[in-house]
């Protein structure tokens, strides 16, 4: 399978005017109403675009019909099924949508697995990586350009396979060192752009009984997470096709010194967070983030909700967890990316749904705003205050962000990453040894990969 590697440019923030319909210009989220996205600045001449075409028109006066949805869902968007449902009803009343909501962590791939058995749904909505996966098996529908020319052409980039779109990325989150604000600014600590940098600021925390990292390791997903997070800026930046190579033989993680240390990083969070990290869920580990019982969090976007649901007045920042080099990039996620099946016998009503989520910018905004994510859609700025994202913009302006699906597409989550987090996590709480955590990833070397080649 053709894997496309992105190579991003990274544009400053552009003011957004008002636009009628589907229009379009740069994209990723500020409280002004700018927009800054892991791609270079692009405005666009769409035309008012909707589905005032003969498919979407005639789905939309027919039969009622009822599609099927997988949602495999991050830990911000359960319920926005509710505000996709309530648009489509408006527009188009005779299509109804049977959802099927589950953990994207642990429960989308096993039953992506069980239904390709028996026949995949309509509409399967999951991560942006998730999509170089499903189409690697064939049993995904190119979407229409109608469709994908709303959303920018950053979330395009790595949902393109020969040509063809296969994917609707949606939102956006950012992944990095979330930090107190005013906790920094109140002692002394500088923004740390090296390992020494960072350790200096954790040498002080200790001193002033301050935990330095917040975190949820009871979440074995939160440590898959962060570990690419590290392997981004410490494997990947110095090697772009790292992934391929591991397959190919020449690399693997029990010899090489990066993706070692990128392993012990896990380490020094556990050693530096609260002793009930492997029984803390994550509501209760922002909490402890935002009431100044820790200075950072190596997290995403998502922690974005719940801090602001505590204490919508805390100030945070964000910056690249340090590599051993000190040119670490913030992290840019694609994050929901709606799919839709090959074999399905309803393509209009499919197309009516997709018409919906690129043309209904009152919904995107809600979307956003409620998720606290970035927007993929052309001329849509999501309203909530976010004040990381002067820091958002500040590294997309120097060209210091990067796409994660870069590592994402070629070592994939299901059955490789989120195993990789199990392995660590047995290792830091002393049930398996740091070799024994290596090899075992090198081991499962054959569901690295999302090719069936």
């Amino acid at each position: 399978m053709k894997k496309k590697l992105l190579s991003l440019i990274l544009g400053t923030a552009l003011a957004v005017s008002a636009l009628t319909g589907c229009g379009g210009s740069t994209e990723a989220v500020t409280s002004e109403g700018s927009q800054t996205v892991a791609g270079k600045a692009e405005t666009s001449d769409t035309s008012e675009a909707g589905a005032s075409d003969s498919d979407t028109e005639s789905a939309s006066s027919g039969d009622k019909v009822t599609l099927t949805v997988l949602a495999g869902q991050s830990t911000t968007d359960a319920g926005i099924e509710d505000m996709i449902d309530e648009a489509l009803a408006e527009k188009y009343p005779n299509i109804t949508l049977e959802w099927e909501c589950v953990g994207w962590d642990g429960e989308f791939h096993p039953k992506m697995q069980q239904y390709l058995q028996t026949g995949v749904p309509d509409i399967i909505i999951g991560k942006g990586q998730d999509v170089a996966t499903y189409q690697s098996l064939g049993i995904l529908k190119d979407i229409d350009s109608t469709y994908t020319d709303r959303v920018l052409d950053a979330a395009n980039e790595n949902v393109t396979f020969d040509g063809k779109i296969y994917g609707l990325v949606y939102n956006a989150l950012y992944q990095g060192v979330y930090y107190n604000r005013t906790m920094f600014k109140e002692n002394g600590w500088e923004i740390p752009k090296t390992q020494d940098d960072l350790q200096a600021i954790i040498d002080d925390c200790h001193n002033k009984g301050i935990t330095p990292f917040a975190s949820h390791m009871v979440d074995t997903w939160s440590i898959g997470n962060v570990t690419m997070q590290f392997m981004m800026n410490d494997v990947f930046n110095k090697n772009p096709s790292w992934g391929d190579d591991f397959r190919a033989g020449k690399v693997s993680f029990s010899d090489d010194n990066d993706a070692k240390t990128c392993y012990q990083y896990n380490k020094l969070i556990y050693d530096n967070t609260f002793p009930e990290t492997f029984s803390l869920e994550q509501t209760d580990c922002d909490a402890k983030m935002v009431t100044g019982e820790a200075a950072m969090k190596v997290s995403g976007s998502w922690s974005i909700q719940n801090f602001l649901d505590i204490d919508e007045s805390f100030d945070f920042g964000v910056f690249p967890f340090p590599n051993q080099t000190g040119d670490s990039k913030l992290i840019f996620e694609p994050n929901i990316a709606v799919m839709t099946s090959a074999e399905t016998k309803n393509q209009d009503a499919v197309n009516c749904v997709l018409d919906v989520l690129t043309s209904d910018q009152d919904l995107a905004v809600e979307i956003y705003d409620y998720t606290k994510t970035a927007s993929m859609i052309k001329g849509v700025s999501p309203t909530y205050p976010n004040p990381s994202q002067s820091d958002i913009d500040k590294y997309a302006a120097e060209g210091m962000v990067v796409d994660v699906n870069l590592g994402n597409n070629q070592l994939v989550w299901g059955g490789f990453q989120d195993e990789n987090a199990a392995d660590i996590a047995a290792y830091l709480q002393g049930d398996e040894s740091f070799e024994q955590c290596l090899a075992a990833s090198d081991a499962r070397v054959g569901a690295s990969s999302s090719s069936t080649e």
